[in-house]
């Protein structure tokens, strides 16, 4: 029998895994995940779900909505990936991780099992078939699945959700996805099934004609949330939360609400999270407006978000954010420029199968770098890294690990200073 750390270090080691080698552990078909439902019993058709995809944002949308459902009394799994600190972040129900027991059993289970079967799933897979049964055996009400990667050959994708979501679409994971929006916005298209809702987070002029003509030929209702709900931000509350402003048809709704995930780009999730549960009352889901309150003002308490402009000191300010892409980034550079600071200092780093030339070109010139190498195999080298970085004019050091980069960027730091960790999502969890 092994113990969790051996469990993990099968996961982590002996499975393909995109997070830590890339290209080479993407699959592009469904059959393993079809076995390994089958082998276990069809556990997706136990449980209704909502599935979540998109470039940006559906980690965020997925954590708000299930807070919100927790405080409305129903019994919610989560799904997302990646984790930043604990393998069990991925798998939760009312917002507790998986029991390392639990973990460990199933996968012992497994792999007698695939003794016959003899199948070869990647982790991503073997992780999706681990959510869907133990979503079933603790008989939750609903669950929010979010997808891995692109939508239509995503593991996740052979639910049959409430609700299907799709957040918005940029610039990513381009090799396997495709080199334009419509392109991704096909790939991401795949989730929209036969006659269940699609709710939009934004409208794109390039990939709207998409989302249409999939949601006809699915006869599936669609909904542009952002055209519906606007969400401006209106103050910092004396308890550290957004109070925002939610208009709809131009008449004002739930005044007053307030958010705990202090990134402005979550004014751009917040509408498809806003429209999501006004389907679900119209389907007759009792969710009530304390609910909504409640479970926007303590995502991060209800469901253990990471990760997402996350405050983890002051004097001087320091900031993480996992945006790793284009639209992310930006988002991320605009707040940081909003945000009060006498000198900015950013520890950075990115992945070797993804060209950080043109988010490079975004970072702010002013700033001075710290950067780092995450510990796994995709992580860029730092010379590499630095190099391309001075090219369009960032100034700084490479550092052997995130570790001494962060602590180098705290010694240099005085206290009116700000501290952005981020570029990508290992970065991140090193540091948490």
């Amino acid at each position: 029998m092994m113990g969790y750390n051996e469990t993990l270090d099968y996961l982590f080691t002996k499975l393909p895994m995109f997070q830590r080698s890339g290209p080479a552990a993407y699959k592009n078909s469904l059959g393993n995940t079809l076995k390994l439902d089958e082998v276990y019993g069809y556990p997706h058709k136990k449980f209704k779900s909502i599935h979540v995809a998109g470039t940006n944002g559906k980690g965020s949308v997925s954590h708000m909505l299930a807070a919100i459902l927790q405080k409305g009394g129903y019994k919610t799994g989560l799904y997302t990936s990646p984790h930043l600190k604990n393998f069990r972040e991925r798998i939760r129900v009312d917002g507790d991780m998986i029991p390392e027991r639990n973990v460990v059993d199933w996968v012992e289970d497994f792999r007698r099992k695939n003794r016959e079967l003899k199948l070869e799933p990647s982790f991503f897979e073997l992780t999706v078939a681990m959510a869907f049964d133990y979503f079933s055996q603790q008989h939750v009400d609903i669950s929010i699945v979010e997808v891995g990667l692109g939508g239509k050959l995503d593991s996740t994708n052979i639910i049959n959700p409430e609700i299907s979501i799709i957040t918005n679409i940029g610039l990513d994971h381009t090799n396997f996805l495709g080199n334009t929006l419509g392109e991704i916005a096909l790939e991401k298209a795949g989730i929209i099934k036969h006659g269940i809702p699609v709710v939009i987070g934004e409208k794109h002029q390039e990939t709207e004609k998409v989302f249409r003509e999939k949601a006809k030929e699915m006869q599936a209702p669609i909904y542009f949330a952002g055209k519906e709900y606007k969400v401006e931000y209106a103050l910092l509350s004396m308890d550290g939360k957004q109070e925002l402003k939610i208009t709809k048809e131009l008449g004002y709704i739930l005044p007053n609400l307030k958010l705990d995930l202090l990134g402005s780009y979550q004014h751009h999730n917040l509408p498809a999270v806003l429209k999501t549960v006004a389907l679900l009352k119209q389907e007759g889901w009792d969710i009530q407006d304390k609910a909504i309150y409640d479970g926007l003002a303590n995502v991060t308490e209800e469901t253990g978000l990471l990760g997402r402009w996350q405050v983890i000191g002051y004097n001087p300010l320091v900031v993480c954010d996992t945006a790793h892409n284009m639209d992310g980034i930006s988002s991320v550079v605009r707040q940081i420029n909003n945000t009060a600071h006498k000198n900015l200092h950013i520890v950075f780093g990115t992945v070797v199968d993804k060209d950080p030339n043109d988010i490079l070109r975004l970072l702010p010139k002013n700033a001075i770098y710290y950067f780092a190498k995450a510990s796994i195999p995709r992580a860029l080298d730092t010379v590499q890294l630095k190099e391309k970085a001075f090219e369009v004019g960032l100034k700084g050091r490479s550092y052997e690990s995130v570790s001494q980069a962060f602590e180098a960027a705290k010694s240099n730091a005085q206290k009116e200073d700000m501290i952005f960790v981020g570029g990508s999502t290992f970065i991140v969890a090193e540091i948490l």
